[in-house]
C-alpha cells in the first residue's frame, strides 16, 4: 500500500459525479482542502487538511464500499503529498472547491462523449425551460467540449444544475457535467452557432465579418487564456432535424416537464420536495446513525420523512412489481408498488419509512437495470392508495427488515458484482448455484460455505448490471425445494 498521504486518489469517477459529491464522501472525516477532477481518466484527487483525516477516510472505506450516484468508486492514498493549483498554460482555471459550490447565475457546462454537434441552439433548448437564458459561449478545452451559459436569475441556474446534472442530451451520449462558474458576466460580440447573446439580437454573425476569427480568439483568450479555441464541430451530411423534431436515433431526452407524456424527465415538484428535506429538523438523524455504528453513510441525512419514491426510465418489457420489490427491499420494507399505465417506464414505490426511502434513493439512483439507467427520486405523493392495479407487500414475509433491522441496515450498499445467497438447501453445490444464476451474466467465481449451520454462497459476476439482474430475477425463487434469498455483498473477492 502507498505510504499515507493527505491526498486521496479516487478511481471510477463517472461524468455524472460532481466535486460536491466527492466532498460529501470525505468531509465528515475532516476539512477537504482541494478537489481536482481528472475527467479524461475518470479519476479525482482529494486533499484532506491533514494525514490523520485522510487515514480516517481510508479506514472507514476499507470496510464500506463507497458509492456515488449508484456508481462504486475506489480510494487509495495518492503518491502526491500536496496538490498544487497553479494555472497551466492552455488550461481552464478551475475555482477552488469553496468557490465551485457557491451558486452563480453563470454555469460552466462540460459535455462528455459529444458524438453529435452541440450548438448554442441545442443548449438553449435544453436549458431555457428553467429560466431566461441571456448568453451562451461554447468552446473546446482539454477537458472536452465546454460552454458558459448565463441565466438572468441565479435561481434558474440552480434549478437547471439540480435537474440536468448527469443527464444525456441524446441517448447514450452528450452527457452534461454542470458546475457554477466564478465569472460575473459573459461578453459576447457575435451571434452564431457557437456564441449567442439573446439580449442583443442585432449582433453580427461570423460570416458578416472576416475579422471575426481574430476577434473571437481575443474574446476567448481574455476569458480563458491562450488556447481557448471555439468549438468547431460541423454536422456531416444534410442538416439534422431540430432537437425536438427527431423521430429516430439519436433520441433527445425531453427535459421539459410534460405531464402525461411518456418521455417525462425528473418532475420539478419532486425536485423541490427533495431539496426541502434539508430544512427538516434532524429529529431522527442520531437514531439513524446509531444503526451504522454512529456514522451515517455519505449522502444520507437520516432526516427525510417522505416514504414514497418515483422510479423512472425502467424497461417496461422486463420489469414488473415483483422484480422492483426484489431490488428495493434491500434497503427497507416495501408497502406498495404501483406501475403507471400512462407511463409504462414509471413506477411508484412506497417504502416502510423516510429513512428507508432515502437509502434507496442514495444507493439505486443511476443503477442500470435491464439495459436502462434508472432514475429514483422522492415522489410528491405521501403514500400509494390501495387500488386494483396496486401491489400490496405490507404483509409479505419476504420483507427483509421485519427482523434484525439494525444488521440489515449495516449491510446496505449500492449494487456490487458480488451476490450473497442464503436459505440454500443443505446438499447444494457450487455447480448447482452457478447453473441457477448463470443465465444472467458471466460468473467469475463462486463458493458455497456454511455459517451457523446454514448453507450459503457467494457468487461473483463480471459486471454489476449482471448481478443486479440476477438479484431481481432470482431473489425469492424456488431452488431445489427451498426459497432462496439474494443480496448484494460488500466483499470484493470470493
Amino acid at each position: 500500500m502507498t505510504e499515507p498521504s493527505k491526498v486521496l486518489h479516487v478511481r471510477n469517477v463517472g461524468p455524472e459525479i460532481t466535486e460536491h459529491d466527492l466532498l460529501q464522501l470525505a468531509q465528515s472525516f475532516g476539512v477537504v482542502q482541494k478537489v481536482v477532477m481528472l475527467r479524461a481518466k475518470n479519476q479525482a484527487l482529494l486533499q484532506m487538511q491533514d494525514i490523520p483525516s485522510a487515514i480516517s477516510v481510508m479506514q472507514y472505506y476499507s470496510t464500506v464500499q463507497p458509492s456515488v450516484r449508484g456508481r462504486n468508486v475506489y480510494m487509495q492514498f495518492s503518491s502526491h503529498q500536496e496538490l498544487t493549483t497553479m494555472d497551466q498554460p492552455g488550461q481552464l482555471r478551475r475555482p477552488s472547491a469553496d468557490q465551485e459550490l457557491q451558486p452563480n447565475r453563470i454555469l460552466l457546462i462540460t459535455i462528455h462523449n459529444p458524438l453529435y454537434p452541440i450548438t448554442v441552439d441545442v443548449l438553449h433548448q435544453v436549458f431555457s425551460p428553467h429560466g431566461y437564458v441571456e448568453k451562451i459561449v461554447t468552446f473546446q478545452k482539454s477537458a472536452g467540449l465546454q460552454a458558459l451559459l448565463q441565466f438572468a436569475m441565479q435561481q434558474s441556474a440552480i434549478q437547471a444544475r439540480n435537474t440536468l446534472q448527469g443527464r444525456n442530451i441524446y441517448d447514450g451520449c452528450c452527457t452534461l457535467d454542470i458546475q457554477f462558474s466564478n465569472l460575473q458576466e459573459l461578453q459576447v460580440n457575435y451571434n452564431n452557432e457557437r456564441t449567442r447573446d439573446y439580449t442583443n439580437t442585432g449582433l453580427p454573425s461570423e460570416q458578416q465579418s472576416r475579422s471575426v476569427g481574430n476577434a473571437q480568439g481575443n474574446i476567448m483568450s481574455s476569458l480563458f487564456g491562450e488556447g481557448g479555441n471555439v468549438y468547431g464541430m460541423q454536422p456531416q451530411g444534410p442538416p439534422r432535424p431540430g432537437l425536438f423534431e427527431m423521430t429516430g436515433p439519436p433520441r433527445q431526452v425531453n427535459f421539459q416537464q410534460s405531464v402525461g407524456h411518456q418521455q417525462m424527465s425528473m418532475n420539478m415538484s419532486n425536485l423541490n420536495n427533495l431539496n426541502s428535506y434539508q430544512h427538516v429538523p434532524m429529529v431522527g438523524a442520531s437514531a439513524a446513525a446509531a444503526v451504522f455504528g454512529g456514522v451515517l453513510p455519505p449522502g444520507i441525512t437520516g432526516t427525510n420523512e417522505r416514504s414514497t419514491l418515483l422510479v423512472s426510465n425502467l424497461n417496461p418489457e422486463k420489469v414488473d412489481a415483483d422484480k422492483l420489490f426484489n431490488l428495493f427491499s434491500n434497503y427497507g420494507n416495501i408497502m406498495r408498488i404501483k406501475l403507471l399505465h400512462n407511463k409504462p417506464d414509471h413506477a411508484l414505490i412506497q417504502m416502510g419509512d423516510g429513512f428507508q426511502a432515502e437509502l434507496a434513493v442514495n444507493y439505486l439512483r443511476g443503477v442500470t437495470l435491464f439495459g436502462k439507467r434508472m432514475e429514483v427520486n422522492f415522489s410528491k405523493h405521501s403514500q400509494i392508495n390501495p387500488s386494483p392495479d396496486t401491489h400490496d407487500y405490507s404483509g409479505s414475509n419476504l420483507n427483509r427488515f421485519n427482523r434484525n433491522a439494525a444488521k440489515n441496515y449495516r449491510y446496505c450498499c449500492a449494487p456490487t458484482k458480488m451476490i450473497h445467497v442464503s436459505s440454500l438447501p443443505s446438499d447444494v453445490t457450487v455447480e448447482d448455484i452457478t447453473s441457477h444464476l448463470s443465465s444472467h451474466g458471466n460468473i467469475i467465481n463462486a463458493k458455497v460455505f456454511e455459517s451457523n449451520g446454514k448453507k450459503q454462497a457467494l457468487v461473483l459476476f463480471e459486471a454489476e448490471e449482471q448481478s443486479t439482474e440476477a438479484l431481481v430475477c432470482k431473489h425469492a425463487s424456488l431452488f431445489n425445494g427451498s426459497t432462496i434469498r439474494l443480496a448484494f455483498s460488500k466483499l470484493a473477492t470470493v
